[in-house]
């Protein structure tokens, strides 16, 4: 059963009755304890199988076994080009310089992961808060929300993290200037991968976004049309401050967030007929 699906007894009892602003900012208050709780109970957890979480998935990228590079490889030689296609990253170390750097990446990681894990929880919470102000036919046309925002949240970390990061781990790591030997410090590295992650998820909430003010009526489809180029130039301003500066890895951000805007456009435009079939 889906998240906001589940029925909550706090609820049904101020079902029908208004709630004065200090209980509104109560409520409130027990809504962000509780995803804070979540995120502190994943980042413990986290934090405990240190090993396994730094070797197999936070450094994973930089090694030449990871899955990114054996598929490509793979697809490479399906498709009859041999190695063409075949990259890895080069073999590289990190440096602490920092005293105590690796105590506090360890818990930046832990965090971080910890988001990750339980943002679906945490939306729900969201969720929770802002459903009883709702009429009966809005709560029915958000049903199954949580489960859209949290599918298109993951699917960006999963994207930053699978396509995004080994391009660009590749590219940074294999850059070279004559005399100098590069030697990237781990907050550096902790740094990069929180960019490549979070900041796409987040990103990928777009067709959400544009359902909301689709539906309070500040944008419609026509106006997201006539703005198109407008929103190709933000999209590649994006692109080049999540990503590092190469192309490839810009391309590869660029073209899913245009996609996005594409479908945001298509859902503008059902949610506008909806409600003109409404009002008919």
């Amino acid at each position: 059963m889906a998240l906001d699906q589940i029925d909550i007894e706090a609820y049904e009892k101020t079902k029908g009755k208004e709630m004065s602003f200090l209980e509104h900012l109560e409520e409130l208050r027990w809504h962000i304890i509780r995803a804070a709780v979540s995120i502190i109970a994943f980042a413990v957890i986290v934090f405990i199988a240190k090993d396994f979480v730094f070797q197999k998935i936070v450094f994973a990228p930089k090694y030449p076994d990871f899955f990114t590079y054996k598929a490509i490889c793979q697809f490479s030689n399906l498709i009859g080009l041999g190695d063409a296609m075949c990259f890895s990253p080069p073999e590289f170390t990190f440096i602490t310089p920092i005293f105590g750097e690796l105590f506090i990446q360890h818990i930046k990681v832990s965090v971080m992961i910890g988001i990750i894990i339980s943002f679906p929880y945490i939306f729900w919470e969201v969720w929770r808060f802002i459903k009883p102000g709702l009429y009966p036919k809005e709560q029915k046309a958000a049903r199954g929300m949580v489960t859209i925002c949290s599918g298109l949240f993951l699917l960006g970390v999963l994207f930053g993290y699978y396509i995004i990061s080994p391009f660009a781990i590749t590219f940074l790591a294999g850059y070279q200037i004559q005399g100098v030997e590069a030697m990237p410090a781990l907050s550096s590295y902790i740094n990069y991968m929180t960019m490549f992650t979070l900041p796409i998820g987040i990103v990928f909430e777009l067709p959400i976004v544009v359902y909301f003010l689709t539906k309070i009526g500040l944008i419609t489809p026509d106006f997201m049309k006539s703005y198109r180029k407008h929103a190709v130039v933000v999209i590649l301003l994006l692109a080049a401050i999540i990503t590092p500066p190469d192309v490839i890895t810009q391309i590869l951000v660029g073209m899913p967030l245009y996609i996005l805007y594409e479908i945001s456009i298509i859902i503008s435009k059902r949610v506008l007929k909806n409600q003109k079939q409404e009002q008919a």
